[in-house]
């Protein structure tokens, strides 16, 4: 069973940057076997892709993330981390932290850490 904790969501101004962090109870960043990642979800809608981290395929951010979003991944401290710059009020959503076993196919979440772009 995989746990998943974030940390580092709050109130940042528009324009400012942010870095979610989320820690994972198993060795899986550097697992061939599990895609590890972020998802959000704000008010009123799906919750929707940020950005993805395999170790065959790097990383693959959303359209909406890209050029101002860096997943940060560190497998001693079984961390993955997401730094977004240049932030707007649509950046405001609850951000999950994922995984997927590619064997199982189960899927994990963290609680969610809430990111508010406000200012």
């Amino acid at each position: 069973q995989v746990q998943l904790v974030e940390s580092g969501g709050g109130l940042v101004q528009p324009g400012g940057s942010l870095t979610l962090s989320c820690t994972a109870s198993h060795n899986i960043t550097n697992n061939k076997f599990y895609t590890v990642g972020w998802y959000r979800q704000a008010p009123g809608k799906l919750r929707e892709l940020v950005a993805v981290f395999t170790t065959s395929s790097g990383t693959n951010y959303a359209n909406f993330v890209e050029g101002r979003c860096t997943i940060s991944i560190d497998n001693a401290k079984k961390t993955i981390d997401l730094r977004m710059n240049s932030l707007t009020a649509e950046d405001t959503a609850v951000y999950y932290c994922y995984a997927l076993s590619l064997r199982s196919r189960r899927s994990y979440w963290g609680q969610g850490t809430q990111v508010t772009v406000s200012s």
